[in-house]
């Protein structure tokens, strides 16, 4: 299969091939892995019970899902990826915003996939031929698995949609062989290893729960669903029907990894971490699925994730090619990996990590998708390549390539998420007015789409009313040179 040659450019009708299927496929298939696995064991360690943590995951993925889905259509209208198609909304240069906010999401999903697939390997391994767990043996089972991951990400979208389909019916069938595995040791109670609820009372972690694992999941697609959907022919395939198969392929890809997640976790009583205790709880039967699961799985994510990441920079750096971008950022996610291994324990790095990328990328894409419904879905393609082929103006290209309003309105919420949120190492100031409750997905996304109105719809008031003082003047300078207007004819 052909090396992928398309960058952030846009994509010819007759190169968007894809379809809806393909699309619940790769969601599907490239979730199936123990990076979106683990965040199914956040609510458990947080103190919650089975059905305390069941009931956070579902609500936060199928609201997250709803704001989210909608962004998938975006990029079937303008052939290439969401950062790039915010230039409508941002600016030509403005749209930069959603390249590094894309940047961040997949940088810390693919390092998180990678650290998690790979401490399970090295457990398993030492579990089946006794390899120890040292600094060497985590080294290079990290290095295999950047390794792996970057050859799918550099060779490109068909590759990972080939492997997604793959992974969705292979690691499927693994977890059902994990549900057989774990089942007897399977309990409902909260584990008394957690000392109780995070927060101290239920609502307040609760909800935390419900933005960590639920929420989090379909808020790490704002940028990456136009990777997928720019290959879709709005010709040949509805709006409706990509929108539906969005909807179930975030719904099934994210739901179904992390309620095993959560499942495994009462089943190994997984309180304090998950990749030990998941790997001595395994029967020994279940290792070498097990350690399938870890690798191939973890490939298919932290691929898609670092193919996002690669056109992600390409849109930043126009001159670089998307596979030397892709490269690039390899080197950095695998620093990250080591990074977290040693000097971070995996339920803080996890939490701070989604809810502060949450509390920045919600206004975002509320933004993004207050200008996709003003619009009605029609872009100038052209356009929103301005930026891209180091030329100026255009319709987006406001002023200096920035549509000052709406990143500014970004900005706003951004902050107001961020002096909201509430993490194991800082509380912001905000939270006194929730309650001591994280609501800075809410704050943020509300206060960045109400800013964004407000401006836009200032502007135009400012701006009609100069076009009627104009029209004033040119009437009573034709009354006092004794001419009359057209209305007088």
């Amino acid at each position: 299969m052909p090396m992928e040659q398309r960058g952030v450019d846009t994509i010819p009708d007759e190169e968007r091939t894809s379809g809806p299927r393909d699309l619940v496929s790769i969601l599907l298939g490239s979730n199936l892995c123990l990076g979106v696995i683990v965040f199914g064991w956040l609510p458990p360690s947080f103190g919650l019970n089975w059905w305390e943590s069941v009931t956070s995951i579902v609500v936060g993925t199928l609201l997250g899902t709803a704001l989210t889905a909608p962004l998938a259509l975006i990029s079937l209208r303008t052939a290439t990826n969401l950062s790039t198609s915010s230039g409508a909304q941002f600016g030509v240069r403005g749209r930069l915003v959603g390249s590094v906010v894309g940047l961040l999401l997949a940088l810390g999903y693919s390092a998180l996939t990678v650290w998690i697939g790979g401490d399970v390997m090295v457990s398993v391994l030492g579990r089946l031929v006794g390899m120890p767990a040292n600094d060497v043996s985590y080294g290079v089972v990290y290095a295999l698995l950047a390794a792996a991951t970057v050859a799918g990400a550099v060779y490109g979208y068909r590759v990972l949609l080939a492997m997604s389909r793959v992974l969705a019916i292979g690691m499927t069938a693994l977890l059902v062989l994990g549900v057989i595995a774990y089942a007897p040791h399977f309990t409902t109670d909260a584990l008394p290893e957690t000392g109780g609820y995070l927060l101290g009372g239920f609502w307040p972690t609760w909800l935390l729960a419900m933005v960590a694992a639920g929420l989090s999941g379909p808020i790490a697609f704002i940028t990456l669903l136009g990777d997928y959907t720019r290959y879709i022919s709005p010709a040949r395939h509805t709006s409706r029907r990509v929108l539906h198969a969005t909807w179930l392929g975030l719904i099934l890809g994210l739901l179904v990894p992390q309620l095993f997640g959560t499942f495994t976790a009462y089943a190994a009583r997984a309180a304090l971490d998950y990749a030990g205790p998941l790997v001595s709880a395994s029967p020994a039967w279940y290792l070498v699925p097990l350690l399938l699961a870890a690798s191939a799985g973890s490939v298919g994510n932290a691929g898609l994730m670092l193919y996002s990441m690669g056109l992600d920079l390409d849109a930043i750096l126009p001159r670089a090619s998307r596979a030397t971008a892709t490269y690039a950022v390899a080197v950095i996610a695998t620093a990250c990996v080591f990074i977290g291994h040693y000097h971070s324990s995996a339920q803080d790095a996890m939490t701070s990590f989604v809810l502060l990328l949450t509390a920045i990328g919600t206004p975002w894409a509320v933004i993004t998708l207050i200008g996709f419904a003003r619009c009605r879905g029609v872009y100038d393609a052209e356009a929103l390549q301005v930026f891209n082929r180091r030329a100026r103006g255009g319709i987006y290209w406001f002023r200096g390539g920035w549509n000052v309003p709406a990143t500014v309105s970004w900005a706003l919420g951004a902050v107001v998420g961020l002096l909201a949120v509430s993490l194991p190492s800082y509380e912001g100031p905000l939270l006194g007015l929730t309650g001591g409750v994280d609501c800075s997905f809410l704050l943020s996304g509300l206060v960045g789409g109400v800013a964004y109105v407000l401006w836009s719809a200032l502007g135009s008031a400012r701006t009609e009313s100069g076009a009627d003082h104009t029209e004033a003047e040119a009437d009573t300078s034709q009354r006092r040179s004794g001419h009359s207007s057209p209305s007088g004819v």
